[in-house]
């Protein structure tokens, strides 16, 4: 996982983006006007954070299964795993 920080663009990202080898999610998207010698225009403000995709793959099998325990736990189910 790399942290790329605070990112400003002029187009709007989108939220995850897969390339051939890395997962790019970009979070906390904010519209920022930018005026530069009298010309305003609206630029993109966001958080970038790239992974591997067998990085992603593994964080999502751990949300997953997260999600899934409190689920079961939320509904009274006995989740042996």
């Amino acid at each position: 996982m790399v942290d790329q920080g605070r990112i400003r663009s002029t187009v709007r990202p989108d939220e995850i983006v897969v390339d051939d080898y890395s997962v790019w999610v970009n979070t906390d998207i904010q519209e920022v006007e930018v005026t530069h010698e009298g010309d305003t225009h609206t630029e993109y403000e966001y958080h970038q954070v790239q992974y591997t995709k067998d990085e992603y793959i593994k964080q999502m099998i751990a949300e997953n299964k997260e999600n899934n325990h409190l689920m079961n736990t939320i509904l009274g189910v006995n989740d042996n795993g």
